[in-house]
């Protein structure tokens, strides 16, 4: 298991939307950002999408990843097959060994059948290339849903492969799990009940710690960002209960850093909890 980065680690630097800093971060910058840190994995997701870079763009993503002795894993968001066959076309040419999905978009919320039958094509290619399809757990999905359309993509996969295109890989998994540590509390499932759920399956980790607690008013609960280490997530388990599933994959770092009176403030916080994430981290990932 290896630590790494990501877009989500410095989201707010890269932009959300409403909130465009004065210079965004690119994706040289986080390869670059990633090498100061002595990190050597580094995921771009959705919020920095590749497809929109022009091809110089990623030659000197390639030249600056290979400069800094950096490894890339490629992720997107959305099941269109266009997009998801220029996404797999990405993992390839960077050599990414998964290519990490969400399946939602902002105006498209699919259900299973349609997720099955956008995905399930997709197998065979990706048995091709050598890449594994990371699905991260989200809201909308409860563990027990994900895991019974991962099923069903993969028997789909299977059913429409011929003997030219077959989806097997020596026993390698194809379809696997993304998992992000917080995201499945908006489905009222804790990091526990989703690791013992998901476990055996995971190929991709998110490293994302957070904290419970009330507001002033004391009506309700909020859930706020951390760096890794510092809030109520148990790394040590964590990553005890994947090793004794068998699963290697790698850490990727990932914050909810709260916004700060401004934006420059909040880029400022992001930026000292990714080093104090990569800090705290190495005690259990040195590498």
């Amino acid at each position: 298991m290896h630590l790494g980065i990501g877009t989500y680690t410095y989201t707010w630097a890269i932009g959300v939307p409403g909130y465009a800093p004065a210079r965004a971060m690119g994706a040289v910058d986080l390869l670059e950002r990633a090498a100061a840190l002595g990190v050597r994995w580094v995921q771009f997701a959705d919020n920095l999408p590749l497809h929109r870079l022009s091809e110089d763009e990623l030659r000197d993503v390639e030249r600056a990843a290979a400069a800094h002795d950096i490894a890339i894993e490629v992720g997107t968001r959305g099941i269109a097959p266009d997009s998801l066959r220029a996404y797999l076309a990405l993992a390839e040419r960077l050599g990414s060994p998964i290519l990490r999905l969400v399946f939602d978009t902002a105006d498209h919320r699919p259900d299973a059948d349609e997720i099955v039958n956008a995905l399930a094509p997709l197998l065979p290619d990706l048995a091709r290339a050598g890449v594994t399809l990371a699905v991260e757990n989200h809201d909308r999905f409860t563990v027990r849903e994900l895991l019974a359309l991962l099923d069903r993509i993969e028997r789909e996969g299977n059913s429409r492969a011929d003997s030219a295109r077959d989806c097997s890989r020596g026993g390698a998994p194809l379809v696997g799990v993304c998992l992000d540590t917080v995201n499945s509390l908006g489905a009222l499932e804790g990091p526990e009940a989703v690791v013992e759920s998901l476990g055996p399956r995971v190929v991709n980790l998110h490293i994302k710690d957070f904290i419970i607690g009330r507001p002033d008013h004391a009506m309700g609960f909020k859930v706020e960002g951390r760096p890794a280490g510092r809030g109520r997530l148990d790394v040590p388990w964590l990553l005890g209960r994947l090793a004794a599933y068998g699963r290697d994959p790698n850490a990727i770092i990932e914050l909810w850093t709260p916004p700060q009176a401004t934006l420059e403030e909040t880029i400022a916080l992001e930026d000292t909890w990714a080093r104090e994430s990569v800090a705290n981290m190495r005690q259990w990932l040195p590498t």
